[in-house]
């Protein structure tokens, strides 16, 4: 290889790899003092230098100048080898260099391949992994769709640099806002606190430094242009945007929102932060939320473990409230004592009672059917002696 051919060679690894051009001279320096002392001898002494300016390479063995041409095929196969290995080792070096820097930062890809239930993305410069615990819920990508992500950790595994990408972590939803929002990303709004349950619900707090500006307004955008543009990247996932407050009772209310809350009591101690917070009684579920959904965001948002809990009733709703109890109360034991009674008199184990009526019948007949049964009895004695007469007779 020529000087000039040389010198072509590292310009393009250079601009195409991003890797320095020393970095890549000493590569080649050293693929060649390799091969030639696989050729000469591992005891040989030989040094091998570049001609920064025209590549014109000069190999010595002790005293005496070595051409590369004397070296032959099999050192210049070894030497190839040692050079692109040289090559990709430094620019490995130059991606996690890169990259390592980025963590935290939102980036944007293609969608490469998938490999179990990860998906490689295409970042340009090098391939990066999103594992499936850090995809959203449902949502499902095509080879070649746009994708972005936040940079969650950058490895060094021997040669090789491994990107991992997240976008569940809240983060990714701090560096859309940055993204959409220009107050956001010039710190004229400020994000305080964002807790996420990815795929179903955010919640944001912002503050503004600058009492011209207002914080929510400047997040929704004109018409929610801008909160939309960021729901639409989370694919519809839910984000509430509230108003930071210093006074924990202002940010437990703003946090349990869309709710409305009635009361709210703090209990602070050394290891306690617990707040009461009554809501009505038809606000209950949307306070708790689906499956505590949002009284688990407000927790993480506000740092406070929160109890919800309907409003006491006045003494009038009490009595109330006893008195209907105690009417359900008669009305359950009369049904129990009606169905007992239907059930032993279907065994047959108790009879009908009588009614007076047939009571009263019973006792006014009772002295003339005892008359009427003695009339009959003399009655058929005698129709039997006549009858005894009349056989003898016949006789």
């Amino acid at each position: 290889m020529q000087g000039k051919e040389l010198l072509r060679l590292v310009d393009s690894l250079h601009r195409n790899k991003e890797i320095d051009e020393e970095t890549i001279f000493q590569a080649i320096e050293r693929a060649l003092e390799s091969a030639a002392r696989k050729h000469f001898g591992q005891a040989e002494e030989i040094t091998v230098t570049i001609d920064r300016q025209t590549g014109e390479v000069a190999a010595v063995r002790g005293a005496d100048r070595i051409e590369p041409e004397t070296l032959g095929r099999i050192a210049a196969q070894t030497a190839k080898q040692i050079f692109i290995q040289g090559i990709r080792e430094a620019e490995s070096e130059t991606i996690y260099t890169e990259y390592i820097e980025k963590v935290g930062a939102l980036v944007t890809g293609s969608v490469q391949r998938f490999e179990g239930g990860a998906i490689i993305v295409n970042l340009e410069r090098a391939e990066a992994i999103l594992p499936r615990s850090e995809q959203i819920p449902g949502e499902h990508y095509q080879a070649g769709e746009r994708i972005r992500a936040i940079i969650m950790d950058v490895r060094k595994a021997n040669n090789l640099v491994k990107i991992f990408l997240s976008r569940t972590s809240p983060e990714f939803i701090k560096r859309l806002f940055e993204l959409e929002v220009p107050e956001v990303a010039e710190g004229v709004v400020q994000i305080r606190k964002l807790a996420r349950d990815p795929g179903l619900r955010t919640k944001v707090a912002v503050i503004s430094l600058d009492p011209r500006v207002d914080c929510i307004g400047a997040c929704v955008g004109v018409r929610g242009t801008r909160i939309k543009s960021i729901i639409d990247e989370v694919k519809g996932e839910k984000i509430d945007i509230i108003a930071w407050s210093d006074v924990p009772e202002t940010l437990l209310a703003a946090s349990l929102k869309p709710a409305e809350i009635h009361q709210i009591t703090l209990e602070e101690g050394p290891h306690t932060k617990r707040a009461t917070v009554v809501v009505p009684e038809d606000q209950l579920s949307l306070a708790i939320g689906w499956k505590g959904q949002n009284v688990r965001l407000a927790v993480k948002m506000t740092g406070w473990d929160i109890d919800i809990v309907p409003p006491e009733p006045t003494p009038e709703e009490k009595a109330a409230a006893e008195a209907k109890a105690a009417e359900l109360a008669a009305a359950e034991l009369a049904d129990a004592e009606a169905k007992a009674a239907a059930e032993l008199a279907a065994a047959g184990a108790v009879e009908a009672p009588e009614t007076p009526e047939a009571a009263e019948t019973q006792a006014a007949d009772g002295p003339e059917a005892e008359g009427a049964a003695q009339e009959e009895a003399p009655a058929s004695a005698e129709g039997s002696e006549d009858l005894a007469e009349e056989q003898l007779g016949t006789d």
